[in-house]
């Protein structure tokens, strides 16, 4: 499906024939049927894929409406993205992504029985990866968790969100507190919210290892290309990074410990420099073999296809134009008719 027959599918669809609806699931515990798994909003323009141990059958590609939502912008995306099949959107905290979970608020309103929202806060604990970390430090930072917990849940107008994450993590004994855990545990209980995660772009590697350790994980979201772990601090390839395809022994152990994975910063590094890329766009060529290298797709639809048949189940991408979601929705929607 190309962005041709994209549109005369969605076109079809929005005229809302039962047959572009695979479910009509309500509520963060709907179900199917016919399965135990979590159906919502499910089109034919999309294709989809269970997220872990949360059952939930997630869009291929996530909205991330954390950039293209700050201070308003790209709001116009969003129903476009729900009328093309997507089920996922993050977002951010304020202090991160200012304005970005008001804005997503009326959306959410508008279809909070047919989404998935997931949204994140930083720590802000001040140490380098391998540091240690105090006991106070580590109270202190579950403490603001749970306030921006709160304050996420005000800005978006909800009770409930599906999914909130420690953001930015790069220490893996961060990653193993029980602490922190505890605190999640504790919200949980108050019905606030579903399920944990976390994201890295720095030091993902160990990051994850340590998730999969604590069996505590329900999400991780790194920094990955084509060529291996994205590093934001620095905008370049992460140092002696491993190749995408050398890390799908990890990917799966990760899966066998029920944690989803959603890749995100997946074309980041090849985007022009204005985008703080480096203007490349065919610098991850190198890594695929001449049949992907002539598919009919561009430089970052096939980043995004190669990430996701080589280990992640999602990918979030920041959309902030109708050209840019298009594309990124054929990508994700055909991203197995590539590989075997």
């Amino acid at each position: 499906m190309n962005r041709r027959e994209f549109n005369k599918l969605l076109t079809v669809a929005s005229l809302g024939s039962p047959l572009f609806l695979r479910s009509s699931s309500k509520g963060s515990e709907s179900k199917s049927v016919t399965d135990d798994l979590i159906h919502r909003n499910e089109r034919p323009t999309m294709t989809y894929c269970k997220l872990g141990r949360t059952n939930y059958m997630s869009s291929k590609l996530v909205f991330g409406a954390g950039a293209a939502l700050r201070e308003g912008k790209s709001v116009r995306l969003l129903e476009r993205s729900f009328e093309a099949g997507i089920n996922h959107y993050d977002t951010g905290f304020e202090d991160s992504y200012k304005g970005s979970e008001e804005s997503l608020a009326p959306f959410l309103a508008r279809h909070k029985q047919e989404i998935w929202v997931a949204s994140k806060a930083a720590l802000r604990i001040e140490n380098k990866p391998g540091e240690a970390v105090t006991l106070d430090q580590i109270k202190s930072a579950a403490k603001s968790w749970v306030i921006n917990l709160d304050k996420s849940l005000k800005n978006l107008k909800t009770d409930y969100i599906d999914a909130y994450y420690l953001m930015m993590l790069n220490n893996p004994e961060i990653v193993q507190r029980e602490e922190l855990y505890n605190t999640f545990l504790e919200a949980k209980s108050a019905g606030k919210v579903g399920f944990f995660g976390l994201s890295t772009h720095e030091n993902a590697e160990k990051v994850l290892e340590a998730a999969i350790a604590t069996g505590w994980y329900d999400i991780v979201t790194p920094g990955i290309t084509p060529a291996g772990w994205y590093d934001w601090n620095t905008k370049e390839l992460a140092k002696d990074t491993p190749k995408l395809t050398e890390l799908k022994p990890l990917f799966k152990k990760a899966k066998q410990a029920g944690i989803g994975l959603v890749g995100m910063k997946t074309a980041r590094y090849i985007a022009p420099m204005d985008s703080l890329g480096k203007g490349d766009p065919n610098a991850f060529d190198p890594i695929y073999d001449d049949a992907f290298t002539r598919a009919d797709l561009n430089p970052y639809q096939r980043a995004i296809v190669f990430v996701l048949e080589h280990g992640l189940d999602v990918v979030v991408s920041d959309m902030q134009n109708f050209e840019h979601l298009e594309d990124n929705i054929v990508a994700c929607a055909n991203s197995h008719k590539y590989f075997g």
